[in-house]
């Protein structure tokens, strides 16, 4: 047989296996103006009518810019008809998300990232929308007013939120994902990605977001979906593979969300038999000082081995754990185990992964649970059983937008974790307010994180009067607290070690929970006063902040109309080591003391001065060319 017969099967073969690639999974991403040349793969017969819609609702989302007694940039302005779209620039009546750019994780406040993360995962932020009908997504369209390109993810739930009775199974598909890309333009734009085509009807999708890439907030106006009433049927006919699509990089395509077979893997014990386990034998068991990054405790371990494998995935753990008895025994090690990030497993995980998890994590000091367990996916009852085998080493537990969480899990916390110095609430709004008690028992922590919780005010004094090694602490859109001014000088009676401070709208704090606050903690590096409409420059409150608090590194007073060429002369003369400030809204300061500014702050890398009234864009201009490592913000609103 001539030798080009055997090329031509194989060509054949790949050529029919893109094709069913093709039509499984259709294209990962497509926007709008790009030049990619993709088909989609998706026909419908034209006598069924498509269902057009927007968002009904907003059920959940991790943050926005907003109050939680206003509808001015936050996320409930995505449901309904679009308030700005097809007009670009700063409005109120959009949803914004708490941050953009890189600042924020280059705060004092910024915590570490966790090892093992999959390269793939980059949401940092989401919104859940549901919709009046269910229908199987021909389309998603997303209208953006400002910034555009935050937006790295989409999904599909086949739960029905207007059910009256739960679902036996609750599945997530991902229609699109892409991995962040920097958008050029700030103007307004409908974002059309190409998604893929699902088994089930949904009305409710998820949004995921990373802003990391963005220059300044991005700005959401609403969401529209489009959709089939019954199951449309693929077409057959494909004209165009595009070769990106052959790409087997996405955790998702791969393990729907990295978490569809890891209780298999958890679980196997049978291991197929070999004559030996290869090359791994040769490497040596021996003390060794380069097992001392793992823990800090003298063991004994393979080092080489144990450094190999700290580099895989959680899910890569698994499937090496089923090659071998030798490699199953160190894929098996809880010391491989120290650091667990779950989070971006949550569309999976669920209590039965947590029980297979449990021998593994009995040294686990960082746990991530971060958006997990909701709509019933983790019980109290499991999370409580998880805990109480892997919670007595535990040191930093991130537990943000963890609806399932209530009063009960908060006491385990406080019972089986001896050691916790890094606890995170972020956005666990429906936890009641009686449960932030249980948290004063951990006296040890460090940070607390207590962002858009309903925490009240007579069991956060009593965590600060327990706690008092916090050196970071969020207090950020905490709704329920009466009197800040009370609060403030707890913290400086109690808190003395504090190095970073977030009270992002608080709706009451005075000039004298200021003076309480600065004369307190000193060591303060970080302090986050913005829409704070109770503080006036007039009592001098600021200048006391500046004289007082010289390590200041970040200091937003955002949308405080007050604040003037006094206040920032001070910052100048006192807080050199400034490298964030947010002085958006005001209208008394001038571009003579922020020269100044620039000129002492020599660390200075962010300078927000949108809607400034004195600042206008031939200033910023004159800044920029007199200090180019300087990102001086200039917003506007057509």
């Amino acid at each position: 047989m001539s030798p080009v017969f055997p090329m031509l099967t194989v060509l054949t073969m790949f050529y029919y296996i893109c094709l069913w690639r093709r039509a499984r999974t259709a294209t990962r991403g497509e926007m709008m103006n790009s030049h990619r040349p993709i088909e989609s793969n998706s026909r419908t017969s034209p006598l069924k009518a498509e269902v057009v819609q927007y968002a009904k609702e907003v059920v959940d989302f991790s943050s926005h810019y907003g109050s939680e007694n206003s509808m001015s940039y936050t996320m409930w302005n995505l449901a309904g008809v679009p308030n700005v779209f097809p007009n670009s620039g700063d409005f109120t009546q959009t949803a914004v998300f708490r941050t953009y750019g890189t600042w924020w994780d280059q705060c004092p406040s910024a915590s570490l990232p966790f090892k093992r993360t999959p390269p793939n995962f980059q949401s940092q932020d989401y919104v859940e929308l549901t919709f009046e009908h269910q229908v199987y997504p021909t389309a998603v369209h997303v209208l953006e007013t400002y910034h555009p390109g935050a937006v790295i993810r989409i999904l599909a739930c086949s739960a029905n939120p207007y059910s009256p009775s739960p679902p036996a199974e609750v599945r997530w598909e991902i229609l699109w994902s892409e991995r962040p890309t920097k958008v050029n333009a700030s103007q307004a734009r409908q974002f059309k990605p190409c998604i893929k085509q699902i088994n089930f009807p949904t009305n409710l999708i998820r949004l995921e977001v990373n802003s990391s890439l963005l220059d300044y907030y991005t700005e959401l106006d609403a969401v529209v979906l489009h959709g089939m009433k019954d199951k449309p049927v693929l077409s057959l006919k494909t004209s165009l593979v595009d070769m990106n699509d052959l790409e087997d990089d996405d955790y998702e395509e791969k393990d729907g969300c990295g978490m569809d077979n890891l209780n298999k893997k958890f679980s196997s014990t049978a291991l197929r038999e070999g004559p030996n386990n290869g090359y791994f034998d040769k490497l040596p068991y021996e003390n060794s000082a380069a097992a001392s990054w793992l823990v800090s405790l003298p063991v004994s371990l393979p080092p080489l081995i144990q450094l190999i494998l700290n580099h895989l995935t959680l899910p890569d753990l698994c499937r090496l754990a089923q090659t071998c008895k030798l490699l199953n025994q160190h894929c098996c090690d809880p010391l491989q185990y120290l650091h667990l990030n779950l989070q971006p497993y949550w569309a999976k995980l669920n209590d039965a992964s947590l029980e297979f998890l449990q021998a593994r994590c009995t040294l686990v000091q960082w746990l991530n649970l971060s958006w997990t367990g909701n709509r019933g996916f983790i019980s109290v009852a499991g999370f409580s059983r998880f805990l109480k085998v892997c919670g007595s080493e535990l040191v930093r537990l991130e537990l943000s937008c963890s609806h399932f969480l209530n009063e009960t899990c908060l006491e385990i916390i406080s019972e089986m974790c001896p050691n916790l110095q890094d606890l995170n609430l972020s956005s666990c709004d429906k936890l009641p307010p009686q449960a932030f008690n249980h948290v004063a028992k951990l006296c040890g922590l460090k940070r607390l994180i207590l962002y858009r919780t309903k925490v009240e005010q007579t069991a956060l004094l009593s965590i600060l009067n327990f706690c008092s090694e916090l050196q970071h602490l969020s207090l950020g859109s905490c709704v329920m607290i009466e009197d800040y001014d009370v609060i403030a000088s707890m913290i400086g009676a109690k808190c003395k070690k504090l190095r970073t401070l977030d009270l992002w709208r608080c709706k009451n704090i005075t000039e004298n929970g200021i003076a309480e606050l600065a004369a307190g903690c000193p060591l303060l590096e970080e302090l986050d006063l913005g829409w704070c409409p109770t503080l006036q420059s007039s009592t001098g409150c600021f200048a006391r902040l500046a004289r007082q608090l010289p390590n200041l590194q970040k200091l937003f007073l955002t949308a405080n109309r007050s604040v003037c060429d006094t206040d920032i002369e001070e910052l100048a003369c006192n807080c050199t080591r400034l490298r964030q400030l947010d002085i958006l809204g005001t209208r008394m300061v001038s571009p003579a003391s922020l020269r100044k500014l620039l000129e002492s702050c020599r660390d200075l890398s962010l300078l927000d001065v949108s809607f400034c009234s004195q600042i206008d864009n031939r200033a910023v201009l004159e800044l920029n060319a007199s200090f180019p490592k300087v990102f001086i913000k200039k917003s506007f609103t057509q």
